[in-house]
């Protein structure tokens, strides 16, 4: 008896086509705005199995532009939009230590739009090198305070008025910026964990995406504990902590986050907690990321997953906390894994003789 013929679907046959039309209705994205988001979640083995909780990361890397800042420069940019305030052709002018700036750049590129940055000059030439690249105007300024009138926010703002078809996106006190994690970083985390989020952790800048995400959570679960992870010599942490605008000890090498003033967007963000990360441990959680867990990053996301574990040994074992790696360490190359430069700034010590020898 003839074995039973089985039945091959053509690859032309209707029933194919329409499979493959479902899959790229579903994953197919819109163009490089289309990018931003939907980044994954990962559990970090290492760090898990040594505090018995699920310490997890969204890898921002993965958005388009590289960092957590394209879900804030899509949205300022879509908001402006939204407002009628910028037109065909315009120009986006903002302040920022360089993420923001690089989003803003891509977004630029991809809708038409011409892209004029200011930063402070103690960023990464690796961050004014890449905006330069993608096409924007970089004007690097000193870093004053956010008092001073020649402050990089303040200059972005003046220029952005001396133009015709011009915004100022503002990204600190424009809540356009945490409205991209309450519409997006927020329900990814939730349906990623199944709603069995305990507790998240981030560092801040502008203030976005822990009041984003914090909205959020509070509103599905009011359980849900939103801690501040901040560095040395910023406000906030006291601000939290004491009522008090008293910037902690120190300074920090940390780029893009910690403040001297409670922006708009933090002011929004419902805070339980924050700890303090010092340099010496957001910078051997960097290279205990790379080494151990495979991750190459900057400082800031090395703060992030310290503030982390702090979190997990204040709960106790068996919580799940989110957090976020900001971006890769190729931005920060010249500095953070130069051996001169960690020497420099009194850090070199706080790392092993093992990953000692990794560094250039």
């Amino acid at each position: 008896m003839a074995a039973p013929v089985r039945k091959i679907v053509c690859k032309h046959s209707p029933h194919f086509r329409q499979f493959y039309r479902t899959i790229w209705k579903d994953s197919i994205r819109g163009g490089f705005v289309g990018m931003v988001g939907k980044t994954p979640l990962i559990r970090l083995e290492s760090l898990s199995k040594e505090t018995g909780c699920d310490i997890t990361v969204k890898v921002e890397s993965a958005n388009g532009g590289g960092s957590v800042k394209d879900r804030a420069a899509a949205f300022l940019i879509k908001d402006a939009l939204e407002k009628g305030q910028l037109k065909p052709g315009g120009t986006v002018v903002e302040g920022t230590a360089g993420n923001t700036g690089i989003g803003l750049a891509h977004i630029c590129n991809a809708m038409g739009f011409k892209c004029v940055i200011f930063m402070p000059n103690t960023q990464s030439q690796e961050k004014v090198d890449l905006m330069r690249v993608l096409g924007a105007t970089v004007y690097p300024v000193p870093a004053v305070a956010y008092t001073d009138p020649d402050n990089y926010n303040h200059q972005a703002k003046r220029y952005a008025e001396s133009l015709e078809n011009a915004i100022w996106t503002n990204q600190f006190d424009n809540t356009a910026n945490l409205r991209a994690h309450y519409e997006t970083t927020g329900p990814e985390i939730w349906d990623q964990t199944e709603g069995k989020v305990d507790a998240v952790v981030f560092s801040t800048g502008t203030g976005g995406t822990l009041a984003g995400v914090g909205k959020f959570m509070k509103e599905k679960n009011p359980n849900v504990k939103v801690v501040l992870a901040d560095p040395q010599g910023s406000v906030l942490f006291n601000h939290v902590k004491h009522g008090k605008l008293e910037r902690s000890e120190g300074s920090s090498i940390t780029e893009g986050i910690g403040q001297g003033r409670v922006t708009d967007n933090f002011s929004e963000a419902p805070v339980d907690d924050a700890v303090c990360v010092l340099d010496t441990d957001a910078v051997h959680m960097t290279f205990r990321l790379l080494h151990e867990e495979g991750f190459f990053v900057g400082a800031s996301s090395g703060l992030n997953v310290a503030g982390a574990v702090q979190v997990a040994k204040m709960m106790g074992p068996g919580h799940l906390i989110t957090t976020c790696l900001c971006d890769t360490g190729q931005k920060y190359y010249a500095r953070l894994f130069n051996k001169e430069w960690l020497a420099s700034k009194g850090l070199l010590d706080c790392l092993p003789a093992k990953y000692q020898s990794t560094l250039h």
